[in-house]
């Protein structure tokens, strides 16, 4: 059974002359014969560690710098995208892929069927439908002129404030408010319903100018006309008093015979849909305008011509218009009419509330008199409407207090989101510096709202639990080149960390090995050969 085995070292050329393998017996310059049974044949592990001896040997500091640096590149790399993927989606990279497709590969995750669906509870269905309702992308009552405001911006700076997704969402609210079933019958309506469908603005200003060909009481011709063509407020607003002279006498045919068919009802509907968009954008050009009475008349006979088109939100308008009167009474009454439980709240709402219970009390407010004394009723009253503010939407005071700056606001808005803030800080800002002290009181009380709501998120304090769904609908809503407000922040995921930490300790390596590579390479060497299997004895 013995035989001698050649060794495949002997038919590898070496670049290097390399040392003779250690003789397993000490004190003899030849081999023993294995078949004499004085040794076993040498093992694997023999070989491994004179293979490691070899290759340690030929290693030169070079090699060391070079492998430190390059390690310390590829991690501080990693690191950079673990950053910007955090940033951007919110979760980490690795940790996604991880879970997503390394981890269904490994037999991980298993399909469980599908479990049968039970009829939950009252109380379970409401709070799905809040939650719904929460995450639910609304119209923004104060919506600027793309021709007059938004474009004018994209001129100036040559960005884009609108997105895509936002704009698409317009384009579906025009089709549902200014379309109908009956367009067919007029030759203007049925261009009209093709110029909302197209995504190129002067595909769509010149179906509207076809449409007025066609008809000159072609009231959505003159809205696209107003919204889109007119370059100035006052431009815009000829158009809007053209259009509202046509769907006035629109509607009264309409109001004459929406009882004939449900086709019929359709194209009142159409028709008054019509009607409350112009009259409001009317009301809006008067406020831009200077004529802040005029528009606040305007609003307050809107709603009570149509008390059942509340859900438009156009008490927010009217709002805003008082405020700039400093009629702070009227607005008191408003809110006292609006700011009810079972209407949808908003940052408008909450945050005017609070604005007038800081009114009475920011001008002689002091955090040092406050915190010797004690808070007065009318103090505690202010604190605690802010921190109500604040647990509704806490986006908002970053741009009151101007931590964050600000961007036109888009076309929709996510209740209690980041652009729902951006809306009502673009219009509001102005009414919390004319009342003396009040940003002073709103800087000094509101990061207190975070004490008492319980953390995680499970439940609020006043409202529901505050949605988890508004980062991912606010980075949709708003333009790239703003930094979207995230609430609560997210902790950095454990593989930034790890990340972070593997960069570093091989940066540091790569620095000693570039100032001391004669004492590293004997560190390195030492380190290694102290991990190594040992020889089989004899």
């Amino acid at each position: 059974c013995g035989h001698n085995r050649e060794t495949p070292e002997a038919a590898l050329p070496s670049p290097h002359p390399t040392p003779d393998p250690p003789s397993p017996v000490a004190g003899t310059g030849s081999s023993p014969h294995f078949g004499e049974g004085k040794l076993p044949p040498p093992s694997w592990e023999w070989e491994v560690e004179w293979r490691m001896t070899v290759f340690l040997s030929t290693l030169t500091p070079k090699f060391y710098v070079a492998l430190t640096v390059t390690s310390s590149l590829i991690s501080g790399l990693i690191l950079g995208f673990e950053w910007w993927y955090f940033r951007k989606y919110g979760t980490s990279f690795i940790e996604q892929v991880s879970v997503s497709h390394l981890r269904p590969l490994i037999g991980g995750v298993e399909n469980s069927p599908p479990t049968p669906s039970f009829p939950t509870s009252n109380g379970e269905n409401e709070t799905n439908r809040q939650n719904l309702s929460e995450c639910k992308v609304w119209r923004n009552p104060l919506n600027l002129f793309r021709g007059a405001e938004y474009s004018r911006y994209t001129w100036v700076t040559g960005k884009e404030p609108l997105t895509y997704y936002d704009m698409n969402l317009s384009a579906q609210d025009h089709q549902t408010f200014f379309t109908c079933d009956t367009d067919s019958l007029r030759p203007s309506d049925t261009v009209m319903q093709k110029a909302w469908r197209e995504r190129n603005p002067q595909a769509r200003i010149k179906a509207a100018h076809q449409a007025l060909e066609l008809s000159n009481d072609c009231a959505t011709a003159y809205v696209l006309l107003a919204e889109e063509e007119a370059t100035t407020i006052v431009d815009a607003e000829k158009y809007f008093k053209q259009a509202l002279k046509a769907g006035e006498s629109v509607y009264r045919k309409s109001q004459n015979c929406h009882s004939q068919s449900p086709q019929h009802e359709a194209q009142l509907r159409r028709d008054t849909n019509v009607l409350v968009y112009v009259k409001r954008r009317l009301a809006m050009c008067a406020r831009k305008l200077g004529r802040i009475r005029e528009a606040a008349k305007m609003m307050r006979d809107l709603l009570k011509e149509f008390p059942l088109f509340s859900m438009l939100n156009i008490h927010e308008n009217l709002l805003e218009a008082l405020l700039e009167l400093q009629a702070y009474a009227e607005v008191q009454a408003v809110l006292a009419k609006y700011d009810d439980i079972s209407l949808p709240k908003s940052a408008a709402i909450c945050y005017t509330a609070a604005l007038l219970k800081a009114r009475a009390v920011s001008e002689r407010f002091s955090p040092e008199t406050a915190s010797k004394r004690g808070l007065s009723a009318a103090e505690i009253n202010a604190v605690e409407a802010i921190h109500r503010a604040v647990e509704f939407n806490p986006h908002v005071p970053k741009y009151l207090l101007e931590m964050k700056s600000l961007i036109l606001p888009p076309e929709h808005i996510l209740k209690r989101g980041d652009s729902e803030a951006v809306a009502y800080a673009f219009f509001h800002l102005q009414h919390w510096k004319r009342i003396e002290g009040a940003l002073n009181l709103l800087h000094c009380t509101w990061e207190g709202t975070f004490r008492m709501i319980p953390y995680p998120l499970e439940k609020g304090h006043l409202f529901y639990p505050y949605p988890s769904c508004t980062e991912t609908a606010d980075r949709e809503l708003l333009p790239t080149f703003h930094d979207v407000s995230v609430y609560p922040q997210k902790e950095l995921p454990f593989f930034i960390h790890f990340t972070a930490g593997l960069c570093s300790f091989s940066a540091m390596l790569a620095l000693l090995m570039h100032q001391f590579p004669e004492l590293m390479v004997v560190f390195a060497k030492s380190v290694i050969s102290s991990h190594r299997t040992c020889p089989v004895s004899p």
